[in-house]
C-alpha cells in the first residue's frame, strides 16, 4: 500500500510551554503532503522532522485561535524565501483568507508563488479538496469560534490482479483494465473465467480524522463513523471536566467516548492544557473506555492502516 502517515509536529493548547509545541500536524498520503493547523514553532518542527518544505501543497487551518494559526505567515514567508514557485492552497474559516491577504502585503509582497485561500462553512461536513485518490471534508466541530475538523479519506481502489491466474491461463496483459473493471475472461475456445479468480479484493480505504478544538459532541461518532485513526482534543483529565465545559474543550475520556462510538481504529489523543504536567493520567482515563489510545508528541509519526 502507498504510505499514508501523520507527522505531529505540535500538540500543546494555547499557553506556551518547555514540553510541547501548537498544534500542527503534517498528513503524508499518496505522495501528497498536506499541513493541518500551523501553530507557532511550526517552522522549526518542519526542520526537526525533516519534511520538505516545498513539497506541501495545502494547508488546513481548523479555526482562528492563535496556537492553531499564528505560525502561518512565517513559514509563507518562508517558502518565499525557499524559491518556491508552485501554487499553495490554503483552507480554513473566514475571515482567514482576508487577515492573511493583509499581511502578505507587508511580509510576502515580492514572492514568485501564489497563495489561494478557500473559506470552509464550518457548520457543514462537505468535500473541500479532491484529486484523483483522495478527498478531504470538513466536520463540524463545537468551539467558542467557529470551528471545524478535517477528514482525509482514500478513495476506493481497484482489486489487485492474480498473476498466477493470468498466467495459468495465459490471459495477455492488455487485458489486466477489463478484469480490474470487473470483467469476467473468456477464451478463444469458448471457456469463461469468472473474474473473482481473477482478482484478490482490493485494501480497503484508509482514512484519518483531525478532530481539533472542541467540546464533547455525543454525535461527532457519526460523522466519523469507521475511521482508521482519530485525533481527538483531550484538553483536560476528568479531574478538570468543568473547565472543559467552560471553554468548550474536551476530557480524554470525552474523546475516548467519540472513538469508541465511532468505531475508530486508533484514538490519538493530544491538545494538552499546560497545567497537565502527567499526560500518562489523560492516556490511563482514555484507555478506560478505548483502549487503542495512544498520547500525540512531537516527532512522533503514525502509520494509517
Amino acid at each position: 500500500m502507498e504510505p499514508f502517515r501523520v507527522h505531529i509536529l505540535g500538540c500543546g493548547s494555547a499557553l506556551p510551554t518547555l514540553r510541547h509545541f501548537a498544534s500542527s500536524q503534517v498528513v503524508e498520503m499518496r505522495g501528497k503532503l498536506f499541513m493541518v493547523d500551523c501553530g507557532e514553532g511550526t517552522q522549526m518542527q518542519l526542520r526537526r522532522s525533516r519534511i520538505r518544505f516545498t513539497k506541501i501543497s495545502a494547508v488546513f487551518i481548523s479555526h482562528l485561535h492563535g496556537d492553531h494559526c499564528f505560525g502561518l505567515i512565517g513559514m509563507l514567508s518562508t517558502f518565499g524565501l525557499l524559491g518556491r514557485t508552485a501554487k499553495l492552497d490554503v483552507y480554513g474559516p473566514a475571515p482567514l483568507g482576508d487577515v492573511m491577504r493583509q499581511q502578505m502585503k507587508i511580509f510576502c509582497h515580492d514572492f514568485d508563488y501564489e497563495v489561494v485561500f478557500h473559506d470552509v462553512d464550518t457548520r457543514q461536513q462537505q468535500v473541500v479538496y479532491e484529486d484523483r485518490s483522495l478527498t478531504v471534508e470538513t466536520v463540524p466541530l463545537e468551539h467558542r469560534m467557529p470551528c471545524c475538523g478535517y477528514l482525509f479519506r482514500e478513495k476506493p481502489t481497484l482489486p489487485h490482479i492474480r498473476r498466477d491466474v493470468l498466467d495459468a491461463y495465459h490471459i495477455p496483459v492488455s487485458q489486466i483494465n477489463n478484469i480490474k473493471a470487473g470483467a469476467d475472461w473468456v477464451s478463444e475456445d469458448g471457456e469463461r473465467v469468472s473474474n473473482s479468480l481473477l482478482v484478490e479484493p482490493a485494501d480497503p480505504p484508509r482514512s484519518y480524522a483531525y478532530c481539533s478544538d472542541t467540546r464533547y459532541i455525543p454525535n461527532l461518532a457519526s460523522r466519523i463513523k469507521g475511521v482508521s485513526v482519530l485525533y481527538h482534543e483531550s484538553t483536560y483529565t476528568e479531574e478538570y471536566v468543568a473547565l472543559a465545559e467552560k471553554y468548550m474543550h474536551s476530557t480524554a475520556q470525552q474523546a475516548a467516548m467519540v472513538a469508541r462510538d465511532a468505531e475508530a481504529g486508533k484514538l490519538v489523543l493530544g491538545h494538552y492544557s499546560s497545567r497537565c504536567e502527567d499526560e500518562k493520567i489523560l492516556l490511563d482515563e482514555a484507555k478506560q473506555i478505548f483502549p487503542d489510545s495512544m498520547l500525540a508528541n512531537e516527532g512522533l509519526t503514525i502509520d494509517v492502516e
